[in-house]
Formats: C-alpha cells, sequence, structure tokens
C-alpha cells in the first residue's frame, strides 16, 4: 500500500535536493511523477523547486485552499502519476495534509512530501503539525549546527544581522536563516544564559 511520508529538518540540510533527486530516480525508470511547491510568496502561475547546488525542477503551485486531491486525481485520470512530492509542505493547510493522506490511501499513489519542523521561534509550523500527527513514515533529515551537534532549531536574521525574536512565523525577503542545536538556539533567542556565546549581532 503506498505511503504519506514526511522528511522534515532544519534550513540547508539538504531536503530539496533529495526531493528532486527522487523525482528524477522516478523517472529515469519511465515512471511520471507530479511535483508541489508552496506558492504564498511567488508570482504567476509556474512553480520552481531549486535546491542549493543548482539542482531545479518545474512543479505545480498550491496556495491556501487549494484541493490537492481532486488536482492529482484528476491528472491520474489522463496520466498514470506513480509519485507526489511536495517541497515546503509546512505551508500546507491541515485539510490539505489530509488530501494527500487520501491520496495514497485511495488513490494508492506514494505521497512524499520535505519541509522544516519549527519556526524561528520554536513552533510548529500548521502543515509540519498536521503531517507528524498522520503521516504513516516519518524521517528526519540532520544536519548539524557551528558547534558540530545535530541541528533542530533555526533562527531568523534580519538584514542588519540581528537576531529576529519576534515577528510573523513567515518573512520572505532579505532574512536568512541558519540552523543551531537547541542549546545554542536558546542562546541566541535569550532564553538562556550563555556559556560558550559565539553570537550574531545583537537583538
Amino acid at each position: 500500500m503506498a505511503k504519506l511520508y514526511f522528511h522534515y529538518a532544519t534550513m540547508n540540510a539538504g531536503k530539496t535536493t533529495m526531493l528532486l533527486q527522487a523525482s528524477y530516480n522516478y523517472r529515469e525508470r519511465g515512471m511520471t511523477t507530479m511535483l508541489f511547491v508552496a506558492g504564498h510568496y511567488r508570482m504567476g502561475d509556474t512553480g520552481l523547486i531549486s535546491s542549493r547546488i543548482g539542482l531545479e525542477a518545474e512543479a505545480e503551485m498550491f496556495r491556501d485552499g487549494d484541493d490537492l486531491f481532486a488536482r492529482v486525481a484528476e491528472h491520474h485520470q489522463h496520466t498514470a502519476v506513480h509519485c507526489i512530492f511536495v517541497d515546503e509542505a509546512q505551508f500546507l493547510e491541515e485539510k490539505q495534509v489530509w488530501q494527500l493522506a487520501r491520496i495514497a490511501d485511495r488513490l494508492n499513489i506514494p505521497v512524499m512530501c520535505y519541509g522544516l519542523r519549527t519556526d524561528f521561534q520554536g513552533k510548529l509550523f500548521p502543515g509540519s503539525r498536521a503531517l507528524l500527527a498522520i503521516a504513516d513514515d516519518l524521517r528526519e533529515v540532520r544536519t548539524i549546527c557551528r558547534c558540530g551537534r545535530k541541528a533542530t532549531m533555526v533562527v531568523r536574521l534580519g538584514p542588519d544581522g540581528k537576531v529576529a525574536r519576534q515577528g510573523e512565523q513567515v518573512a520572505i525577503g532579505k532574512d536568512v536563516y541558519v540552523s543551531l542545536c537547541r542549546r545554542h538556539w536558546e542562546e541566541e533567542m535569550g532564553r538562556a544564559a550563555p556559556d560558550d556565546f559565539i553570537g550574531f549581532v545583537s537583538g
């Protein structure tokens, strides 16, 4: 039976590269895949999934209110789909996560979601919360903090290099995101006294 998968990590862990490689493997074997990417901050109707190392592929965009089950089911009627890939899955609505689960359960098509687990304040994204609750298979994609420990959190740096401790959950622009272990994230967010504080520009 097909499953709903959630590959989660912090920023810059290679999630998108893994997605594009997996989709390529399907297509290399003559199978058809559908790729989706969040369209919340993109202009136009054409989506693009691109990795830091230069790999990219065109993708359909999803936005709030879209019925992903209906879109895949319609496409599947005309062209058999062998796997669904969703990038930036943290931006899914809860109901869209359930739609993806129905694709696996009722259309028997595997669904591979890739995204962040938590935001810069350590809070779950709505899509990630739903995926952690109902996905059949959870897979952590690991990267490391500046200290060498496993990075599980992320801080947001504004254009001035200062750590943001408040603000909207999603900010697209000149902000930079840095992956850290929990210990150094707490120090950067001012939640714990620093021991070996390296620090960015003080916020």
